[in-house]
């Protein structure tokens, strides 16, 4: 365990190294932080903490500047996260708050999270499996086509066109739209199999074949794996940090395409707090040289996806992980009053 000044030392040289993009010596420091102590024991404590892998030095005669270790340790005992400001905060709120549809809400919290960290910011659309049945219609097309309409608790709609085996009145649509609701609205998504594996049991058995098509094909939309979707905005955001990469952005721009890479990242934890993952902390090898910043966003305190920032390890991580989670707590908010 450091000792609390040498944590202190370590503090200071993360703001400084953040906040000037210059490797920090130690006058420098005495200078700028009232840490204390004289110059020589803080080159005695830069020493140490050196000595133990939380900084480095990048090249010789050069000042210190932190390692994943190092800010990992910044980050693990940071004292709080920073606030948003009152007018930051009616700013997310209006903007948010103009959302149109679920899309918009994506859409919009992207360029918002980008514009306020200047970082990329990256946001899965809430998944189907967390969610819960608002409502399903059914729309007769033809006489043998029906369009199913599932309507999640998080305002996502998913729209299926089915071929009947047979014509369907509007009466028996009326009766299966109505029993279908009754079981399954407002329950989650995977308790909607159980809920409705004997339904097609009540109806007439010239009906049946067409009742079990519906159902099957709602079950479909329930399970279909490539529900995962994410939105990424301010990728030029990375071009000013070209510096902090250590050969070429191009790895980074490479891993954030593929979003199977982002949506693995952000699912590897089930924990729907804050989650800070420095440097190689990465398992994807395009993005050793970054931080990924998420934490999980929802209706009624339940997470239903997760939003976050990528950038680069020299990251003012307070600032970026206040506004991550103010942003995720309006988003919660939209949902739950959509």
């Amino acid at each position: 365990m450091l000792s609390e000044r040498r944590l202190q030392v370590l503090r200071a040289i993360v703001q400084d190294y953040v906040g000037t993009e210059e490797p920090v010596g130690s006058k420098a420091l005495t200078e700028r932080h009232s840490l204390g102590v004289s110059p020589a024991t803080v080159r005695n404590d830069m020493a140490a903490l050196e000595d133990e892998g939380y900084i480095a030095q990048p090249h010789t005669s050069a000042g210190r500047i932190p390692t994943d270790k190092g800010y990992r340790l910044f980050v693990d005992k940071l004292a709080g996260v920073k606030p948003m400001t009152a007018p930051e905060r009616r700013a997310i709120q209006n903007f948010l708050d103009g959302a149109v549809d679920l899309d918009d809400v994506v859409a919009r919290t992207v360029r918002l999270l980008a514009q306020l960290t200047r970082q990329v910011a990256v946001v899965q659309y809430p998944s189907l499996t967390r969610s819960t049945v608002r409502h399903v219609e059914l729309l007769a097309l033809a006489p043998a086509r029906v369009m199913l309409v599932l309507i999640t608790d998080t305002g996502r709609v998913e729209q299926r066109m089915i071929d009947c085996p047979a014509p369907f009145g509007e009466t028996s649509l009326a009766d299966l739209r109505a029993r279908l609701n009754s079981r399954v609205a407002g329950r989650r998504f995977a308790d909607v199999p159980q809920l409705v594996e004997d339904l097609a049991d009540g109806f007439d058995l010239e009906d049946r074949g067409t009742v079990c098509t519906v159902l099957s094909t709602l079950l479909e939309t329930l399970v279909e794996e490539n529900e995962e979707r994410l939105m990424i905005g301010g990728t030029a955001n990375l071009t000013r940090f070209g510096h902090d990469f250590p050969l070429t952005i191009r790895p980074v721009l490479e891993a954030l395409e593929e979003q199977v890479v982002m949506l693995k990242l952000l699912g590897e934890t089930q924990d729907p707090g804050m989650t800070v993952r420095i440097g190689h902390e990465n398992a994807h090898e395009g993005l050793n040289s970054t931080s990924i910043v998420s934490v999980g966003y929802g209706s009624g305190g339940e997470a239903v996806a997760k939003l976050g920032v990528v950038g680069p390890t020299r990251m003012d991580y307070p600032g970026t992980m206040g506004a991550v989670r103010a942003v995720a707590r309006y988003v919660g908010q939209i949902l739950a009053e959509s």
